[in-house]
């Protein structure tokens, strides 16, 4: 009998979190920590785990638009990004002897498998942890979407966002100390407050397929786990 809440979870990591205090590229102390956590979790048995990771430690595509390239061309080398992202995270889940499986929707055959959503599933189903890298494959849509989408192909029971603070708040916790957070939510109280979690695309995408959403810190370093296992960690969205 598993501990676990949830049987199947996909997990939306930010490129920024991956930079850690150095504030770009990739942080070998962060992601180590990343690895451990989630070997901690495949061992305990009975979770499959899915991962859709950002690209903004690397490059951000809206960003690069704002200031005059192409939002086609800068969404696609974002797009990039995340493949980078992606096969760190997988190197560093192998040197825990976590099997894992990086999937992108743009084909590059020498570095990952491309995305399908069958063989995706029968990974998961295989205890493998699979990494859904490249976005969608099209520009215009953010990596909350991709997450938002990649959860609700393979069937998630929950789709976990994890961020800088831990939770939702009424106004934004870094400006105002007063800010309230929420214990759990509706994703339509979500859109008409206009509480900026994720694009207003992803969170469509969660309220039409009644996708529960947690959003929380990975500090400290058990959170996921007790996430996983059911405990109040974050804010919960449904």
């Amino acid at each position: 009998m598993t501990n676990f809440k949830y049987s199947r979870a996909l997990l939306k990591l930010s490129g920024e979190h991956l930079a850690g205090d150095q504030g770009y590229g990739i942080d070998p102390k962060v992601i180590n920590s990343l690895a451990a956590q989630i070997h901690d979790i495949m061992a305990q048995g009975g979770i499959q785990l899915a991962i859709t990771v950002g690209g903004g430690n690397i490059f951000r595509g809206m960003a690069a638009s704002t200031e005059g390239m192409d939002r086609s061309q800068a969404d696609y080398i974002g797009m990039l990004a995340t493949v980078m992202n992606a096969l760190a995270l997988q190197e560093a889940l192998e040197r825990v002897n976590v099997d894992t499986r990086v999937q992108s929707a743009i084909a590059m055959q020498a570095v990952a498998e491309t995305y399908i959503r069958r063989r995706a599933l029968r990974h998961l189903e295989k205890g493998r942890v699979v990494i859904f890298a490249a976005g969608t494959g099209n520009p215009y849509f953010t990596t909350d979407t991709t997450a938002a989408l990649r959860a609700c192909e393979i069937n998630a029971d929950v789709f976990m966002k994890a961020t800088k603070v831990d939770g939702i708040y009424d106004s934004d916790p870094m400006k105002n100390p007063l800010a309230q957070r929420f214990e759990s939510i509706s994703y339509l109280d979500i859109l008409t407050r206009e509480l900026h979690v994720m694009d207003s695309t992803a969170i469509s995408l969660c309220m039409d397929n009644n996708l529960p959403m947690i959003v929380f810190s990975l500090e400290p370093a058990d959170n996921m786990m007790r996430a996983l296992k059911g405990d109040l960690v974050g804010t919960v969205v449904t």
